[in-house]
Formats: C-alpha cells, sequence, structure tokens
C-alpha cells in the first residue's frame, strides 16, 4: 500500500468528531488552543471534562469554544435520558485525553469506570490517544510508567510530554506536549 496523497488525507481529515477529554492538570487551559487548532481544520470538538478539571478551567469557557455541550457529570439531570457515555463513545472517530493526569492513566490501565471519561474510554472501540501532563517525579514513577507501557501494548497511543518548567518552578519532563505536536498526532491516529 502506497502513501497517501495529501488530497486523500484531507478528505478523511474532514468532519471527523474529536471527545477532548480534560482532567485535572494546570494545563487544563491548553484545551482551548487544542479546540481552536482542532475546529481550523475542520474537526468538530466535543469536551468531557474531570471534575477536578473544573478546578483549572471552566466548563462555560469550552463550551463558547467548542460550541458543542461540554459533558462533566455521568447523570446530568437536566438532560433528556440518553446513556451518555455509551453515545458519545459510539459518535467519537478519536478520544484524546489533553491532559491526562496520572489518576485517570492509572484508571484506564486498570479498567476502573467511576465517572463519565473513564466510562466513555472504555465504551470505545475508536482510537483513544493520551498526552499526559503532570510533575516529573509522578511521571517517572515506576507505577505510572507501568500504567502507561500497559496501556501501550493494548493499542492506546501517547504524545510525550516535553521538558520544561513545570508548575512548581522546577525543570522536567512532565509538560503537556505543544499544541501542534497533539494535533499532528491526532492526524497519524485518524488517517490509519
Amino acid at each position: 500500500m502506497g502513501k497517501l496523497s495529501i488530497r486523500k488525507i484531507k478528505h478523511r481529515m474532514r468532519k471527523k468528531n474529536i471527545i477532548l477529554a480534560v482532567t485535572g492538570s494546570i494545563a487544563a487551559y491548553k484545551a482551548c488552543d487544542l479546540i481552536r487548532a482542532f475546529q481550523k481544520i475542520g474537526f468538530l470538538v466535543t469536551v468531557v471534562m474531570t471534575k477536578e478539571a473544573k478546578e483549572f478551567i471552566t466548563a462555560l469557557t469550552l463550551k463558547e469554544l467548542s460550541k458543542n455541550k461540554v459533558y462533566e457529570d455521568m447523570f446530568d439531570k437536566g438532560a433528556d435520558f440518553d446513556i451518555e457515555h455509551i453515545s458519545l463513545a459510539e459518535k467519537a472517530d478519536l478520544i484524546l485525553i489533553a491532559p491526562a493526569t496520572a489518576n485517570i492513566i492509572g484508571k484506564i490501565a486498570n479498567g476502573i469506570c467511576d465517572d463519565l471519561l473513564s466510562c466513555v474510554v472504555t465504551a470505545t472501540k475508536k482510537p483513544v490517544l493520551i498526552a499526559p501532563a503532570m510533575n516529573e517525579n509522578m511521571y517517572t514513577n515506576r507505577i505510572v510508567q507501568g500504567n502507561i507501557n500497559k496501556l501501550k501494548s493494548l493499542g492506546y497511543k501517547f504524545v510525550q510530554p516535553r521538558r520544561g518548567e513545570l508548575a512548581c518552578g522546577k525543570i522536567g519532563w512532565g509538560c503537556l506536549a505543544d499544541t501542534e505536536v497533539i494535533v499532528e498526532a491526532t492526524k497519524k491516529c485518524l488517517v490509519r
């Protein structure tokens, strides 16, 4: 099979549904840049945010930028009844978790489904791309690395964090990858 032409790649990229999952990291604000970058290339973005993410960014900000409802809870009392984790999992062409905390990586690696995001990931048959963001000590922890390796062996894809200034002020590995790097990795996952 030869390389895909740019025209074919662009055609495959049109109107893809991306679920952008935002977790409780200081890097949550970068979700805004990701939404804009995806919209520029024609992707539809739906945001799922964890309870912890709300400590760093508001659902209103993400709703206004994405022009879509932001999903926050397993049991949304204000909505029509829908098994949201199943419907979200089925509508997605890809789930991107950015930023991904050690907590969500551990939950997914161990089959824990105790919030909307972990249930959506467990219910999907589509690609899942994970962009970690955390302190270097956490990122290099053997348990966290074991969870990452376990997920990689199961077909989950990762965008390695970059080295830079961490929230604690130290320089180290654990900064969320640059927006352009995450967008390119997303496109790669969708073309396969």
